[in-house]
This record gives C-alpha cells, sequence and structure tokens, in this order.
C-alpha cells in the first residue's frame, strides 16, 4: 500500500501537489507520492521528464483520460429524452458505462493508494473513481474557480436537488464534492461563493507560498522553467504591464481581447508606451508567439507565481481578465477584468451563468 497519489491535469495542479507535499513532509510526512498527469486536455511537454528527474516522486505516470465523446457508444446515453425518469435511467447507464470504457485507459491500481487526490475532477477521472466506490479527496481546479464557475451547479441545471440525491447513492456522478466517494473538496477560501457544501475544506493557498525555503523555489524553477536565464534577464520594471490571456471565446475574439488590453494598458497618461509583456494561459491555444511578435513574453507552461520567485520580475500592473490574482506578489497594482468586460465580446447568458 502506498500513501498518496496526486490525479493532475494542469501546470498549476502540479505546482499545487509540490506545495502540499512540501509542507506535509517538512511536517514528518513520508516522501511516498506518485503524480499523474493527465494528457486529456493539457499538453506537459518536457515538464514530466524534470519531474521525474527531481527525484521528489516516487514516480511520474502519464494518463490517457478519455473524454466521453471518444466513445460513440455513449452518444444514445446522453440524449435529451425530454422525460426526467428517462433521463435519470440513461445518466445511471451512461454512469456505469463511461466507467467502465475508462479502465483500460487508467495506469495504476487507485485501491493500493491511502490517500487520492484528484484535482478538477469534473473531468472522467472523478466519475471512474465514483463508479469504482474509490474514495478520493478533490482538490479545486484553480485558485478560488469555483466563486467564477461551478460546475456542478451548471451542468446540472434544473432539478439539482434531486441529482444531487442520486449522486450521492453513488447512481450518478456530480463533481465538486457532491458525489458519494468523494470524501471531501480542498477549496483555497469560502468567501464568496454563492453555494457552499459540507464537503468543502479550506486549504488556504498563501501559508502554503509564504512557508517556501530557498531551496524548495529553486526546486520549483527547475522542474518548471526551462528558460531561467531568459526569464531573469526580462527587462522588467516600475511601469512594465503584464497581461494574462484566458482560454476565452474564439480564436478572433481572443486576438481582438489582447489588442484592447495593449491599447487601454499599454501607454502612459501621456500616450507615451509602457514595456508590456504576455503570459499566455496554459489551455490557451491562441498563437500569440506569431501574432504579437514584438511583444515579449513568458512560457505558458510557467505558473504566474512562480514568476515571483525571480527577485528582478516586478511589475507596475498585472491584468486578467477571470484568472484569480491573489496569488501576485510581484505587482504594484493587480487588475481582474471579470464578466462586465466580457459583455463587451459574447452574450452575457455565455460567461454570466445561472446557478
Amino acid at each position: 500500500m502506498h500513501d498518496r497519489i496526486y490525479v493532475c491535469h494542469t501546470f498549476y495542479h502540479v505546482l499545487i501537489t509540490f506545495l502540499k507535499e512540501f509542507k506535509l513532509r517538512a511536517e514528518g510526512g513520508s516522501d511516498d507520492a506518485v503524480l499523474v498527469l493527465s494528457r486529456m486536455s493539457n499538453d506537459f511537454g518536457t515538464l514530466p521528464a524534470r519531474a521525474q528527474e527531481s527525484g521528489f516522486f516516487s514516480d511520474v505516470v502519464m494518463f490517457d483520460e478519455k473524454r466521453e465523446t471518444f466513445f460513440p457508444e455513449l452518444k444514445p446515453l446522453k440524449r435529451d429524452r425530454h422525460n426526467i425518469v428517462r433521463n435519470m435511467i440513461n445518466r445511471i447507464r451512461f454512469t456505469a458505462r463511461f466507467a467502465k470504457l475508462q479502465e483500460k485507459y487508467v495506469p495504476v491500481d487507485f485501491t493500493e493508494y491511502r490517500d487520492i487526490y484528484v484535482y478538477c475532477d469534473t473531468d472522467p477521472i472523478g466519475l471512474y473513481l465514483n463508479a469504482h466506490h474509490i474514495w478520493y479527496h478533490a482538490v479545486e481546479d484553480g485558485l478560488d474557480c469555483l466563486k467564477t464557475l461551478d460546475l456542478a451547479r451548471i451542468s446540472n441545471a434544473g432539478h439539482f436537488k434531486m441529482k444531487a440525491f442520486f449522486a450521492s447513492l453513488g447512481l450518478i456522478f456530480i463533481e465538486n464534492g457532491y458525489a458519494k466517494y468523494c470524501i471531501d473538496m480542498e477549496i483555497n477560501s469560502r468567501k464568496g461563493l454563492k453555494y457552499d457544501y459540507k464537503k468543502y475544506k479550506e486549504v488556504p493557498r498563501r501559508p502554503l507560498y509564504e512557508r517556501l525555503t530557498d531551496e524548495e523555489k529553486e526546486l520549483l524553477l527547475d522542474v518548471f522553467v526551462e528558460n531561467k536565464e531568459e526569464i531573469e534577464n526580462a527587462r522588467t520594471g516600475d511601469d512594465a504591464v503584464l497581461i494574462l490571456s484566458d482560454p476565452l471565446s474564439d480564436m478572433d475574439t481572443r486576438r481582438q481581447i489582447m489588442i484592447d488590453l495593449i491599447d487601454t494598458y499599454g501607454y502612459d497618461e501621456e500616450g507615451k508606451p509602457l514595456p508590456v509583456f504576455i503570459k499566455p494561459h496554459p489551455r490557451d491555444k491562441f498563437d500569440y508567439e506569431q501574432e504579437f511578435c514584438d511583444i515579449p513574453q513568458f512560457s505558458s507552461s510557467v505558473p504566474m507565481e512562480l514568476l515571483g520567485f525571480f527577485k528582478d520580475i516586478h511589475f507596475s500592473k498585472v491584468i486578467s481578465v477571470y484568472t484569480e490574482l491573489g496569488m501576485v506578489d510581484f505587482a504594484d497594482e493587480k487588475i481582474r477584468l471579470g464578466h462586465d468586460f466580457m459583455d463587451k465580446y459574447e452574450p452575457e447568458e455565455v460567461h454570466r451563468h445561472k446557478i
């Protein structure tokens, strides 16, 4: 029996896993932990090799997790029958069938681990564990992400209480703590949540960063950053601006959003250009290097929080649309634009989900 295993879908998930493990081991916990990286929605590039070479984890395992659309035989079970009873019967069948089809792609025997941590159990691994009666801990997908997008409520709008009851019996699956075999869901903070839940467990992120030693910071940079020297030489400063992208809307809209953000924040009050940097979101597939080749950029694979570990990196402003900026300590001003900004680019109902 092994101690811990973490299923990660993004670079941010891997970062939080390191932070959790640093603290646990400093408090006397064992170093018996396995890192699982899902290829389903993210290309981890060379990070798996660097994580393996670091020797920090007992093993680093790749997971070819499959979406439901990979299995055409599931499509009939997702068809709306316009009848709540028939829909629920099909959903029960879908849950069992999807979990069975996923089995051949799961790279480890999860029953061999005492504690299982799953970031974003919205993804199929959550359904798989629940359908196989395997207890696990869910962890929030991104910093305070439930404030912006509570997928459990959005994906199950209409008769939510009834659906949550069926999920509590293990007959269907609902993410974010509502599944029967989800022990708890780790979140940064309850503050600002529209819907709280008994399984939510507050584990503030800031103390995890604040307790880091210099040695631990260096290990993180070695694992996550391929171009350390290039970042160290980046000419930021008191008037520099960092714009964070988000995987929003279609590609043309993303391009226009970046143009507008540069026009709005890339100049001082007298119209003089300011030093502007772009940090693409890891899941943003827009080619910013091609479209904005004259603007210096940080790699999308480097979690933005790590920029604060470089002593000469500093900005006057950091701007994002939806990315939470609570852990950004390398800027004088943090601007998160939110729904009001996106109202200009797409219909409100696309991003203002009613739950």
